[in-house]
């Protein structure tokens, strides 16, 4: 979608808002005479808190996106001279989010809305492009999640991470089997073992403080390129939509790059583990006991719990290697996350970070990806413990998400540390607006806000 602002289109659908003072927000669409020709009236509720408004005028986005493209309306102009910058760019975020499919196998490809122009008094160009920036971000996380392993397993992943590190002038390094061999990764080693396609460990770093050494804030994401479960095979219908494993890896890297591409002066890496999780070959087993890159040992109880050992092993890397100021992983990693508080929020739980999450779930609010912190009591350390290593993979039915956290936190010692569940929001079955279905990439916007205060 081409966006500009304070242009002209030649016949373009208009958008205009009423601002609607304690009323609920509504929606109306407006004939002007002209079949042609449409003007969509937007009222919202500017007494709501901001992140509501701002997820409200999402929603009705949506709702115009639809009906636009349903009449064959590509061109829209926004008239907003007066209405707020944040509000009116929360509203054009859910015409990026709605207008968005993943259309590449597809015989013949949907319409789509082609031009945006946007009149305001109060959006200046710099935001704008800023914005640009980061949802471009967000449509290729979308991309790469979506993309079925067959045409995206983890040596071609790395390999597209690679390309795009390239292009801003971000520090890539990319490990292969051979490497994460000689570093004694055995998590993701023996996730891998099923799977005839490699493994490798993706290592981002762009730093926008040069003259400045200061301890980089890391970023780490899940990157299970698709999970079948390994021998401890997922039953129904449980693997449909298992491609999307890899949602914290590919927002991670996302984060990284709209940081990258707006030059925010921060230091930021980014360590993403990545492989398929499979039956076959010599695949790890409920009962082995492993060797994680920090010397752990773990009693494998369940193989479908495999994408906390990839992280565990690409966590203590990151604390060894770059002693993080703080350290934030995203991942896809409990049913537990999605039976606690649904599709609606992120699952989260912090140690030593008391600060860092208070403000995350600030942002959470004002941008609506909103985080449920979950208690961290010692006495959840019980769960997983073993009889014949360290500890184990897995913890019982109850408070998993919370013993997966668990066994994470192991690895990064004290260094201040958040966890992210993002499973019940990284992609929708069905739809959900304004993301639609599919991938989503929810937890850019957070990430990135956050980061950038």
């Amino acid at each position: 979608m081409i966006i500009t602002l304070n242009q002209s289109l030649s016949s373009p659908s208009v958008v205009t808002f009423k601002a609607s003072k304690g009323v609920e927000g509504s929606f109306c669409i407006v004939p002007m005479g002209d079949d042609a020709y449409r003007s969509y009236v937007v009222s919202y509720d500017n007494a709501l808190p901001q992140g509501e408004q701002h997820e409200a005028l999402r929603r009705a986005a949506a709702k115009v996106c639809r009906m636009a493209v349903a009449e064959k309306h590509t061109c829209l102009q926004i008239e907003a001279k007066t209405m707020e910058a944040a509000a009116l760019l929360a509203f054009v975020d859910g015409l990026q989010l709605a207008d968005y499919s993943f259309d590449r196998y597809k015989s013949k490809a949907p319409a789509h809305l082609t031009h945006l122009n946007i009149v305001s008094s109060k959006l200046k160009q710099a935001q704008l492009d800023e914005q640009r920036c980061v949802w471009n971000r967000l449509f290729w996380c979308r991309e790469w999640v979506n993309l079925p392993v067959a045409d995206l397993n983890a040596p071609r992943f790395a390999d597209e991470l690679q390309a795009v590190a390239a292009d801003l002038h971000v520090k890539c390094e990319v490990f292969d089997k051979n490497a994460i061999e000689a570093m004694g990764m055995g998590g993701l080693l023996a996730v891998n073992k099923g799977s005839v396609d490699e493994p490798r460990l993706v290592v981002l770093e762009y730093n926008g403080t040069p003259r400045r050494k200061s301890a980089p804030i890391a970023l780490v994401g899940k990157g299970i390129m698709y999970d079948t479960g390994g021998l401890n095979i997922k039953p129904n219908d449980y693997m449909q939509e298992m491609k999307s494993d890899m949602a914290g890896a590919a927002t991670m890297a996302s984060v990284l790059f709209a940081a990258a591409d707006n030059a925010l002066p921060l230091h930021l890496v980014a360590v993403l583990p990545l492989t398929d999780n499979r039956p076959g070959f010599n695949a790890y087993a409920a009962d082995d006991i492993l060797t994680m890159y920090d010397g752990t040992t773990v009693e494998v109880v369940n193989t479908d719990a495999e994408g906390r050992l990839i992280l565990a092993d690409a966590l203590a890397y990151t604390v060894k290697r770059f002693n993080p100021s703080l350290l934030i992983d995203a991942a896809t990693l409990t049913g537990a996350a999605v039976r606690a508080i649904g599709t609606y929020g992120i699952a989260a739980i912090q140690q030593n970070a008391d600060e860092a999450m208070l403000r995350l779930k600030e942002v959470g609010e004002g941008v609506h990806q909103r985080i449920a912190e979950l208690p961290f009591w010692k006495e959840y350390d019980e769960l997983i413990q073993s009889d014949f290593a360290d500890i184990k993979n897995c913890g019982p039915g109850n408070a998993g998400t919370i013993t997966a956290g668990k066994f994470l936190a192991h690895f990064v010692k004290q260094t201040p540390y958040i966890h992210l569940d993002i499973a019940g929001v990284a992609y929708f079955t069905k739809a959900q607006s304004p993301y639609g279905t599919g991938a989503s990439g929810y937890g850019i916007r957070l990430l990135y806000d956050f980061l950038k205060k």
